[in-house]
């Protein structure tokens, strides 16, 4: 922080307040990003928070930074070009498993690829809960629900070891019911320099009986100790386990997006020069 006093949870609390229901994993989720700033020490100022539509997309409204609440899949081109324009900013993006992976999961791949540095917190509850619980991408095969009251027919998606085949450079899944964890997860997640994706393991007893505190606590493990983040293969195999391991699958260095941007008009400049915006104007009249 520029100024002397040590940042606390009210620095980051906004003045409105979270209206999930009762027992929602997403303020797990949010008091553990709360810690995140604090032990940080990121001015608000310098934080961007982009979501999109759904019950973790009012994540923003909560915290006291610029945020930007847009339509339904589109948060990540626009948190890239935030960061692209400011690269100064911490621009991080929240969503959901429905936001991400059904109508936004055509932005998923190419955010990876170009691999800026921003950071994907998804609160994954397995359920469109805004819309009062129909099935989404990650709802398990038969799961039934008001849009599939027989049982759903789709197998369901995977996020980890999707954006991990995606090829991206940090592959993260905590776990609101572990605070801590999740936080020290948060913390990784941000300071690495490029696109980070964390899916949180985030229970709704309202619309998901069976994706509950209750329910998720005795099946949730940390990765082995001995699991190195480096090897991608291994990340795989645990991706793919029924167990839903918590912790960091994989984690590689790459250049971001906005330096190789930033590099590349570098060169224009040297090579080039300048350039004379009035005359570029004038050669089109």
């Amino acid at each position: 922080m520029s100024t002397a006093a040590k940042p606390t949870v009210s620095t980051f609390k906004s003045d409105r307040e979270p209206i999930w229901c009762p027992g929602c994993g997403d303020f797990g989720a949010l008091n553990a990003f709360y810690q995140t700033l604090v032990s940080l020490e990121i001015e608000p100022h310098n934080i961007a928070l982009v979501s999109g539509i759904g019950c973790s997309s009012r994540f923003p409204y909560f915290v006291n930074a610029y945020c930007f609440h847009g339509v339904h899949g589109r948060a990540l081109p626009t948190a890239t070009g935030l960061k692209v324009s400011n690269p100064d900013l911490t621009v991080c993006v929240i969503g959901g498993d429905g936001d991400g992976f059904s109508i936004g999961a055509g932005h998923l791949p190419h955010t990876v690829r170009r691999n800026p540095d921003i950071t994907y917190l998804m609160l994954d509850n397995e359920i469109y809960g805004l819309t009062k619980g129909q099935a989404a991408p990650t709802s398990p095969t038969g799961s039934v629900t008001p849009s599939s009251p027989l049982g759903t027919l789709e197998s369901s998606v995977n996020p980890v070891a999707m954006v991990l085949s995606f090829g991206a450079t940090f592959v993260a899944r905590g776990y609101s019911g572990d605070p801590k964890g999740l936080r020290d997860i948060y913390i990784q997640a941000i300071k690495h320099p490029g696109f980070a994706f964390v899916d949180v393991l985030s229970p709704c007893p309202t619309f998901n009986s069976d994706m509950t505190y209750q329910t998720l606590r005795p099946q949730v493990k940390p990765l082995p100790e001995d699991h190195d983040p480096t090897d991608l293969s291994k990340a795989f195999t645990l991706a793919l386990d029924s167990t839903p391991h918590t912790g960091i699958f994989f984690q590689t260095e790459s250049v971001p997006f906005e330096k190789r941007i930033a590099d590349l008009r570098a060169k224009q400049v040297e090579y080039g020069g300048k350039g004379d915006m009035e005359k570029l104007i004038q050669s089109f009249r």
